[in-house]
């Protein structure tokens, strides 16, 4: 049962985004810096699930597809920002010729680094040269970039063809082999049944759509749901069969434990103080084995800054206290911040969003 401060706030959430066209929202959130083939919170959602599908087994593909993310976003900001194809053929000349500039564009060393290190293998993967076919393969149309499809496909292809390896369909209901060098999470528990996996705040399968694209649905037990009915009305089109539900955070209609695993993106810096408690708990309780949490707007803040909006609001959040709520709920947060992640493992110092972060979420 839903307390009526709750239910008077569930209610304009979904007036907040029920006054958007379909159109708009099955297409707003898989695009630009939030292409989910690109966006690393999103890469990181689908390695949260890939670990606990074959362990540590495919940790080469996972790195090197953080690498491509990194690698990709600077090229397509380039790309739009010179919208023009003659410099970006001048930018791939430098790249052959181990420049770091290209009259007066300067490049990343990471991206240099990168584009002398492929094509690449990651175990059995062999990475081709995405920064090679993406520069020689952008287009003007009608004076506006056009960007190689293909070459932003590039993951895809590995991802679907390596669990294709490591999961065959006769495989994709068993537990994890060799789970005792699984990193987390762990479903040794599974026996025979699929990994089974839950996403609040699903919006127009914005997610799922990548889930399914790389191979990984096949392979999970999904159940997704939204407050907003246009949301789940669009991802039902795209996916008949696929339960999306219309559903409410604050009062999620399962079992306690009912599912292995929760993924979560951009949720509860829409809510208020006593939403994001009840939220957590939530998720938390219906939860058995792991959570991957996407957080855009987070600092490392004593307090959450509140920030009401319009029906919903804008919070900056602590990462202290959301790790302590998590906690007082029974999981303990791995913490990674995007940007640091980038720095630190990529040599990247370039993040659109200084503010995201991502919980890796295992009980206590």
């Amino acid at each position: 049962m839903i307390e009526p401060s709750l239910q008077a706030e569930s209610d304009k959430l979904a007036r907040s985004w029920m006054q958007h066209d379909a159109g708009m929202l099955r297409d707003y959130l898989v695009a630009g810096v939030e292409d989910p083939r690109l966006n690393l919170q999103s890469v990181l959602s689908r390695h949260f699930l890939a670990r606990a599908l074959t362990g540590e087994r495919l940790s080469a593909l996972m790195e090197a597809e953080c690498r491509f993310a990194a690698a990709m976003n600077w090229l397509t900001w380039l790309a739009r920002r010179l919208g023009d194809t003659e410099e970006l053929e001048l930018v791939l000349y430098a790249l052959r010729r181990g420049a770091d500039n290209a009259e007066g564009i300067e490049i990343p060393g990471f991206v240099a680094q990168t584009f002398n290190g492929l094509p690449a293998n990651a175990g059995s993967a062999t990475i081709p040269n995405y920064i090679e076919s993406l520069l020689s393969g952008i287009r003007l149309v009608k004076g506006q970039v056009r960007l190689h499809n293909p070459s932003l496909e590039t993951f895809r292809k590995l991802w679907s063809k390596a669990l294709k390896a490591e999961l065959p369909d006769r495989d994709a209901r068993r537990s994890p082999r060799n789970s005792a060098q699984t990193s987390f999470p762990q479903p040794s528990t599974l026996n025979s049944q699929p990994l089974s996996v839950l996403e609040p705040a699903c919006g127009s399968a914005n997610d799922y759509r990548f889930l399914h694209a790389y191979g990984l649905a096949r392979r999970v037990s999904y159940t997704g749901f939204d407050l907003c009915a246009k949301n789940i009305e669009n991802a039902r089109a795209l996916y008949p069969g696929i339960s999306f539900t219309v559903g409410n955070v604050f009062d999620i209609a399962a079992p306690d434990k009912a599912f292995d695993l929760c993924f979560v993106h951009d949720l509860f810096e829409h809510l208020s103080l006593e939403g994001i408690q009840t939220a957590v708990k939530e998720v938390c309780r219906v939860t058995r084995q792991g959570l991957c949490i996407g957080f855009f707007n987070m600092d490392e803040v004593r307090d959450h800054q509140v920030q009401p909006v319009d029906d919903y609001h804008w919070n900056l959040l602590s990462m202290a206290r959301m790790r302590e709520l998590f906690a007082g709920c029974g999981f303990a947060a791995s913490v990674v911040h995007i940007g640091s992640f980038l720095h630190q493992k990529i040599g990247c110092d370039q993040t659109h969003n200084p503010n995201a972060y991502t919980f890796l979420l295992r009980p206590t």
